[in-house]
């Protein structure tokens, strides 16, 4: 029976009286009441010492205090957690660490006892732990395996008008690419960013985002849009979470939690200076901010651009001769077999090489990448 808050001094009495009876010996007892026989003979001590007030707790009050901060060193943190109000103690310590090194910075736990003392850590709210998060679909070995997008949820600025933030960053570093305010979440708009950041950075090996426009269409063939689809032409692979698993973007919706808390609250007065907030925090977090899952370095630290250099022009598809290769109309369209067969609206002006792998049953390219299965007796094309 272990010890528990409500009947300590009682369990501890029964125990003194049992052994004063020399019914039973000591392991006998210790395992009895579930203690370990060092704690038996510590209270049977205690008890010839003291008698019965030698069996109640006693608080154990610290001699010395071996983490006390020097008063020169307090100020330096407190000035630079004003510096930078979101840090916690691990990222306040690792930027002082690499930023002057000839001091001996506490440990972490000691600047945050620093800071709930000037009231500048607030307590978090308890919550249920949530389930383990399924692993993403693709895994970032090196800087641009992979890249994520999402657009940040929108917000009103001071004039009244929508911002929506397309964010792109760099899964391995967490590099962010590029956090721009558009007016509207549109494949347009979108695709300019992207050109932008392909010219500065290289091309990616892949893609990962979620099934939103304009990144994904829901009743397209193999969900492309027509922004998926340039980026195949480009040699991207676009990959998509799987609905409902945001935690397979965790990295950057994290990335989001915070730009949300040092970019748009509150918003800016017109999207010129939101732009300029977002530019800041931008260099902020990737040269400034200590990341803990990179060893507490910036992401710039690790971070290095795409060797893969984004092309003057885009070549046209090149099919093995054994393919059937189709132009899609403006329709969705294409011609098979003196019909029209409708294929994707996101796919017009492209073309697609159909490889028959059964008697009627062909697989369909667009370039290297495999989108949908055909079956020519039932006219139907399967994404």
């Amino acid at each position: 029976m272990p010890w528990d808050e409500t009947t300590r001094m009682s369990q501890r009495r029964g125990f003194i009286s049992e052994l004063e009876s020399c019914q039973y010996t000591m392991t006998e007892l210790c395992e009895r009441y579930g203690i370990s026989r060092k704690t038996g003979y510590k209270w049977a001590e205690r008890y010839a010492q003291e008698g019965v007030e030698g069996l109640e707790d006693r608080r154990h009050v610290a001699k010395s205090y071996p983490h006390q901060v020097s008063a020169e060193k307090a100020q330096r943190l407190l000035e630079l957690r004003g510096r930078f109000p979101h840090w916690g103690p691990r990222k306040l310590r690792s930027w002082l660490e690499r930023h002057e090194p000839k001091q001996a910075w506490p440990a972490a736990s000691t600047i945050g006892d620093l800071l709930k003392r000037h009231g500048l850590v607030k307590p978090r709210s308890s919550r249920r732990r949530p389930l383990p998060p399924r692993p993403p679909r693709v895994e970032a070995q090196s800087p641009n395996d992979v890249w994520s997008s999402d657009f940040k949820g929108q917000f009103r600025l001071g004039n009244g008008r929508l911002c929506y933030p397309l964010t792109i960053s760099d899964g391995c570093s967490r590099y962010l690419l590029g956090c721009q305010g558009l007016e509207r979440p549109s494949g347009e708009a979108a695709k300019a960013v992207f050109e932008r950041l392909f010219r500065e950075y290289g091309l990616p090996g892949a893609m990962l985002t979620d099934n939103g426009s304009p990144f994904a269409a829901a009743h397209s063939l193999a969900r492309l849009s027509r922004l998926s689809v340039w980026w195949i032409k480009l040699g991207i692979r676009p990959v998509l979470i799987q609905p409902g698993q945001p935690q397979q973007n965790g990295r950057h919706e994290r990335m989001h939690r915070t730009l949300k808390a040092e970019a748009t609250r509150p918003p800016a007065a017109d999207a010129r200076r939101q732009q300029e907030r977002f530019e800041q925090f931008r260099r902020l977090y990737n040269e400034q901010r200590p990341h803990e899952a990179l060893g507490q370095i910036p992401p710039a630290a690790v971070y290095e651009p795409s060797r893969r250099i984004y092309p003057s022009r885009l070549r046209p598809w090149e099919y093995p001769g054994h393919f059937e290769v189709r132009m899609v109309r403006h329709t969705g369209e294409i011609r098979w077999r003196g019909e029209a067969l409708f294929v994707s609206q996101a796919l017009q002006a492209e073309r697609i090489g159909l490889e028959e792998v059964d008697e009627g049953q062909w697989s369909v390219y667009l370039g290297h990448v495999l989108i949908a299965r055909f079956d020519e007796r039932q006219r139907k094309i399967y994404g």
